[in-house]
């Protein structure tokens, strides 16, 4: 009987040049993947052969396409087709996207001239690539704006996505941001803090943080800070089991005030820690860093 060919995953990242491919590739590289960076998509299948062929010493695989190899780009879909017709493949397309204006102020930062444009304005390179990557765009599996994303949070988002669970736990992940600067798109759940006393009017604490124990002891000593956290406390206590056991990955439980520097991110800081006894927890503070006068 012809033995069964070991399950390779196949990861082909993709998107806007500028949009964190580098960093992408990286975090694979940190996941056990075995990488390649623009890897010419006619070569993709013979590529598979030999990783077939490796006796399953590698069955987790990267792959960076990118203009750079825009001589056989339009090979790059015939390549995926075939993939597909593999039984043994997992093929995945990630693909990075960014909004024009951020990718022109990577570009200046970075000094370097788009790849469709090398004598031109970024812009131009940037309106014909993204026309080019249009119907790509459109299979892939995941799409990642990395546009409000610093690379450590991209790192950890792929890591989220990529990983298995022996190498990566179910995570719970509390940020606190401020609602002036907007919602985070990537909460799962969304929790107002604005009606707590604010350390904002305490001139001594006002250019303090939830990070220092003068303002959190300042915002936890109150009873409506005691009532609401225990409240939430017990409902967080019967929803985060059952987002584990749905199989996520992670749930991120986001605690907004109005400018998230005290408020939010003291219970933050408590309910990470209160968790944290019995979970993988993370906590992130999304808007601590913005130091506007108005900023609550």
């Amino acid at each position: 009987m012809k033995e069964k060919k070991e399950d390779i995953q196949v990861v082909i990242i993709t998107g806007m040049s500028g949009a964190g491919k580098t960093v992408a590739v990286q975090s694979f590289e940190d996941l056990g993947y075995f990488c390649i960076d623009n890897l010419p998509p006619a070569l993709i299948p013979k590529f598979i052969d030999l990783i077939e062929s490796s006796g399953g010493t590698m069955n987790k695989v990267a792959l960076v396409i990118d203009l750079r190899a825009r001589d056989f780009f339009d090979h790059l879909l015939d390549a995926i087709d075939k993939l597909n017709e593999k039984p043994n493949l997992n093929p995945h397309i990630l693909f990075l996207d960014a909004k024009d204006n951020t990718l022109v102020q990577r570009y200046k930062e970075t000094r370097r001239s788009h790849p469709l444009a090398p004598k031109g304005l970024p812009l131009e390179g940037i309106k014909n690539e993204r026309q080019m990557l249009e119907e790509l765009k459109g299979r892939a599996r995941q799409i990642i704006d990395t546009n409000d994303l610093k690379p450590r949070e991209l790192r950890e988002k792929i890591i989220d996505s990529f990983s298995t669970p022996e190498n990566h736990p179910f995570t719970v992940n509390f940020m606190s941001f401020g609602f002036k600067y907007g919602v985070p798109i990537d909460a799962d759940l969304v929790f107002d803090v604005r009606f707590l006393p604010n350390p904002h009017y305490i001139d001594q604490l006002r250019p303090k943080t939830g990070l220092q124990e003068e303002v959190s002891s300042y915002v936890l000593k109150w009873k409506e800070t005691k009532d609401f956290l225990q409240k939430l406390t017990d409902l967080l206590e019967y929803m985060i089991p059952q987002y584990k056991r749905e199989g996520k990955s992670q749930v991120v439980i986001s605690i907004g005030c109005t400018g998230g520097k005290h408020r939010s991110v003291t219970l933050a800081e408590h309910l990470a820690a209160h968790f944290g006894n019995d979970y993988v927890v993370r906590s992130s503070h999304r808007d601590i860093e913005k130091r506007k006068e108005s900023t609550l």
